[in-house]
């Protein structure tokens, strides 16, 4: 059955309910949003619009905005006391059921018992629950088997992680419909396979969040100490204090309550309850833990860095890390979907149980000794595997093994990338998640430095580059330029075009790895390479005409060589985005693959192309590209004049030799 005749419907038509009403009408699916009453509706299809012709106007979405409206129709649930029968023929109809009504468990089970009556057997029938239990929500139906986790994160038209989670007696097959069904819509999941309170990622963030408030509670730390360390040291987006009043601190506070009262132990920190009986939530209400212009008026926090030194960062993480080895231990998710979900679900440039092999598992567990003692928080007690590990001497990369392994890898950090070599392949990324990796010029001369680096390490034979957090890159940071004249301009858009033609002129294979937004000096970085690799829900595009300016690092020379100059033309004139899937089609990117294999498959090309004879490599590279500059007479010169040259190297012989014996060749680049 087509996506298009498939029915969703979704039951509460509030932030979460209307934002996953727009997801599925916008991935093609018919939509059902059904609200207690009309006036909830008209409301909720007012912001889904709204959503949508901002979509539109970034170029996002390939459909016209009413196209997309006329799959979603408003249905009321309720007459009376009792669910309607407009709602009961729209579940007789759905595939999928997503309720996203209030936090109440005696209403959620009062749906889903209605809904496993009335709808047919095949549907999923899901919750998009954040705190309480699926167990407990799916008691009242008569088979419970059918009911599935599916925690999508706010905004859920934007945000890639969908959280599935197993209740004890959701079916395998139920959560796999539930997951193919998240992947139709572009999402990327992990899988919780224990239906304990707050799942992975607001366990995880729970502890964050409390372990920082605890210490300014107990007059340790200051709110903005705390929040510098988080920014500034552990590279998150937002401090924990900023984070809360952004996302509102109510919502945390009753997530924690309804956590607590679970089994989640932990000693709650006063701040929030005292903030959220002060009705002080946070943006908004215009005030929270700091001040704002006004309700709903947003203004990042001045968080200075001279608020540095005063919270060790292993502070604030360990106790997510001691969350995490629970997780684990206990069964609950795998070491990598804990990892991809506070990745994906948080933006942290990295997972927590990498940052733990960072900093070290011996400090990680220190640091919970020192927190317990001086909080007075007996959930801190370092886990049994964390102790484990200990006892090992697996303490992470100091050791080469920790959570993951390290024997073999090599890593450095810059300010705005990072490094690792994994031999016989390194892997650049580009370390700027909270900015989207957008390009400064730092960046720049960092990717320069390295390029030069791994041009002369031996031990590496293919390269690749991608980036951190949801994007590979959404261009250049053009707030640095606001102040900037033509001729400093200028001489950006000069270091620019010189580190792309380093990287196309690189003796190594360069792949580069293109997930979430590849746009303007992100996608002419990506155009530098020798092979692009994209994820399904990749979005590709040059749309710095919206901006008034055009491309200045290579697209419009490099985009009309790739794709025919009608197609450039096309795409640097409208400034538009396009899918992966059609960059495919137009030969911008070689392959596309799902978001959860992108890695896999990027290093799977990497290592095969590690195989392969370095100087014919560097060879085939040289051919083809200064051969399509000249005329055809030219280019063939070229061609014999390098394939000439490779019969005086040892590789030729090695080549030669293995054919003939029957075995694989050992190309030495000699």
């Amino acid at each position: 059955m087509a996506i298009m005749d498939r029915v969703v419907v979704v039951v509460g038509a509030g932030t979460m309910g209307h934002g996953i009403a727009e997801l599925a009408a916008i991935s093609g699916y018919k939509v059902y949003l059904a609200d207690i009453n009309r006036e909830i509706l008209n409301s909720a299809l007012s912001r889904i619009k709204w959503s949508l012709e901002k979509l539109k106007e970034k170029g996002r979405l390939r459909e016209g905005v009413e196209t997309i409206l006329s799959r979603i129709e408003p249905v009321v649930s309720i007459e009376g006391e009792e669910f309607s029968k407009d709602l009961e023929e729209a579940l007789r109809e759905a595939d999928v059921m997503i309720e996203a009504v209030p936090e109440i468990l005696e209403l959620k089970q009062k749906l889903f018992e209605f809904a496993d009556r009335v709808s047919k057997s095949t549907a999923i029938l899901a919750t998009n629950t954040s705190s309480l239990p699926i167990t407990e929500i799916a008691s009242a139906a008569k088979k419970p088997e059918r009911i599935v986790g599916m925690h999508f994160f706010n905004p859920p038209v934007l945000m890639p992680l969908v959280e599935i989670i197993k209740g004890e007696r959701t079916s395998d097959e139920t959560v796999k419909a539930a997951a193919d069904f998240a992947r139709s819509l572009g999402k990327q999941v992990v899988f919780v396979e224990k239906d304990v309170p707050g799942f992975i990622v607001n366990r995880i963030l729970g502890r964050f969040l409390n372990t920082g408030c605890l210490l300014v509670e107990k007059g340790i730390a200051g709110i903005e100490e705390v929040d510098s360390t988080a920014v500034y040291e552990l590279g998150l987006p937002m401090g924990i204090f900023e984070l809360s009043d952004y996302s509102g601190i109510d919502v945390f506070y009753l997530v924690f309550k309804a956590m607590s009262g679970r089994g989640f132990k932990v000693r709650p920190c006063r701040l929030f309850e005292e903030k959220y009986n002060a009705k002080e939530l946070g943006v908004k209400t215009g005030k929270g833990f700091y001040s704002y212009p006004g309700p709903g008026k947003y203004t990042k926090p001045a968080i200075s860095k001279d608020k540095l030194g005063k919270v060790s960062p292993t502070w604030l993480i360990a106790p997510a890390v001691n969350e995490a080895a629970w997780l684990v231990r206990n069964g609950v998710a795998t070491i990598e979907d804990v990892d991809k979900a506070v990745k994906l679900g948080l933006n942290w440039p990295k997972g927590v149980l990498e940052l733990a092999d960072d900093y070290g598992i011996d400090s990680i567990v220190k640091a919970l000794e020192e927190l317990k003692a001086r909080l007075g928080d007996e959930s801190l007690e370092p886990d049994i595997l964390l102790r484990e590990k200990l006892n090992k001497g697996e303490l992470g990369r100091k050791t080469g093994k920790g959570f993951y392994n390290y024997e073999g890898i090599e890593e450095k950090r810059l300010e705005t990338i990072l490094l690792k070599i994994e031999k016989p392949i390194a892997w650049i990324t580009l370390n700027r998640p909270n900015k989207l990796n957008s390009i400064t010029p730092k960046m720049l001369e960092e990717l320069s430095q390295v390029l030069e680096e791994l041009e002369n390490d031996e031990r590496v034979r293919a390269i690749i580059v991608k980036g951190a957090g949801r994007a590979f890159s959404a261009g250049a940071d053009v707030t640095s330029f606001t102040a900037a004249n033509p001729i400093e301009i200028l001489k950006f858009s000069r270091r620019f075009q010189e580190l792309t033609l380093k990287m196309q002129r690189l003796t190594k294979p360069v792949i580069v790895a293109i997930h979430g937004y590849a746009l303007g000096g992100g996608l002419e970085l990506a155009m530098s390479g020798d092979i692009r690799i994209a994820s399904e829900t990749a979005m590709l595009g040059q749309p710095e005409i919206n901006l008034g300016f055009i491309p200045g690092a290579g697209g419009t020379q490099r985009l009309p060589r790739i794709v025919g100059p009608a197609r450039a033309k096309e795409l640097i004139m409208t400034g538009d985005m396009i899918p992966a899937r059609e960059a495919e089609k137009m030969g911008l990117v070689n392959r596309v693959v799902p978001d959860d294999r992108l890695e896999e498959e990027t290093r799977s090309t990497a290592l095969k192309l590690a195989e392969k004879p370095p100087i014919a490599l560097a060879y085939a590279k040289y051919a083809i590209d200064y051969g399509i500059e000249t005329t055809l007479d030219n280019g063939l010169l070229l061609e014999s004049a390098l394939f000439s040259l490779l019969f005086t190297t040892e590789d030729v012989i090695e080549g030669v030799s293995a054919f003939v014996e029957k075995r694989k060749p050992v190309f030495k680049g000699k």
